[in-house]
């Protein structure tokens, strides 16, 4: 029983980081414009995985003030984005 239980909480494990590792990853994409008053920025980007979409250009939010002053027009960008309440919405920025 003892050994059922550890070989559940391992797999349980090993499920939780991949999902984390896949949710992190990083989609290369270029800046096309920065809404500072709507706190949005569209972005000409590569395949969303986590997202299961294809490359093409999106409008979406941003989580925090300072990433926005990371988001430049013309500027090549890596960034996560997220489904944050329902919203497509840029977490992460490098």
């Amino acid at each position: 029983m003892k050994t059922v239980i550890k070989l559940a909480l391992t797999a349980s494990l090993i499920v939780v980081t991949a999902l984390a590792a896949y949710a992190a990853e990083f989609t290369k994409g270029t800046v096309k414009k920065v809404d500072l008053k709507a706190k949005k920025v569209t972005i000409i980007h590569e395949e969303l995985k986590n997202l299961e979409m294809p490359a093409m250009t999106m409008v979406f939010k941003v989580a925090g003030d300072a990433m926005m002053e990371k988001l430049k027009e013309g500027a090549k960008i890596e960034f996560v984005a997220e489904r944050v309440k329902g919203k497509l919405t840029v977490t992460e920025v490098k």
